[in-house]
């Protein structure tokens, strides 16, 4: 669906019932390759096509901590190359937590979300330039473990806000855009995604479609602590 499995990329399924129940399920973007496009297969190399990006400093126990505590975000053909997730309580400074991290609100005060997106310049490896074409804010509701063992869903999952083109600020390569979750009443995660599709939802990839035309990314979540 997009570069990512049904697990992933199905809204208010499997993934977001993992967050609903308050698990720190991190995704990332794998690139399993056994016999290359150009050699008569059907796989990318590694890094080729899909990507998974980790906020850490260049120490191998920093990279394997950001991808323990979820500071990720993963990429199908460089749609993105920088994304930061900024959710901010009322007007406390202070109190701010980015992707992976968690953020403690009283109930009843709003929450401010800042996303900065880099949509860089320049061909990927399949030879296209791929833009941005939406951004969709999702949130979903934290309610806890859940009675019935075998759900893969969560029903409160939906899309707060799609950002297209007129509701994002451009300077350059970067793209900012920001919304505020009013009155905040439950405990709840938010997470981003975009695509360079005009699909509201990603669909099953039908046999013989050119992935390079079928491009998504997503952020993992933060999540909001209401007391």
């Amino acid at each position: 669906m997009g570069g990512f499995d049904q697990m992933t990329a199905r809204l208010g399924g499997f993934w977001d019932s993992m967050l609903g129940e308050g698990r720190r399920w991190w995704v990332t973007s794998t690139s399993d390759a056994h016999r290359h496009w150009r050699e008569g297969g059907s796989d990318f190399w590694p890094g080729e096509y899909s990507k998974t990006y980790v906020l850490a400093e260049h120490r191998h126990d920093d990279i394997l901590d950001g991808i323990r505590n979820g500071r990720v975000f993963v990429t199908t053909g460089d749609l993105i190359s920088e994304l930061d997730v900024v959710v901010q309580a009322g007007d406390d400074s202070s109190a701010l937590a980015r992707i992976g991290g968690r953020l403690h609100a009283h109930a009843g005060s709003d929450v401010r979300v800042a996303i900065r997106v880099r949509d860089p310049a320049g061909s990927n490896h399949g030879g296209h330039s791929p833009e941005v074409a939406r951004i969709d804010l999702i949130v979903g509701a934290v309610s806890g473990a859940v009675s019935d063992r075998t759900s893969d869903a969560n029903p409160t999952t939906r899309v707060e806000r799609r950002f297209a083109a007129a509701d994002w600020k451009r300077d350059g390569e970067y793209l900012t855009m920001t919304h505020t979750l009013r009155d905040v009443a439950t405990s709840s995660y938010l997470r981003v995604r975009g695509t360079g599709t005009g699909e509201l939802e990603p669909s099953a990839d039908p046999r013989g479609e050119d992935p390079w035309t079928d491009l998504w990314f997503y952020s993992n979540p933060v999540f909001i602590e209401v007391h």
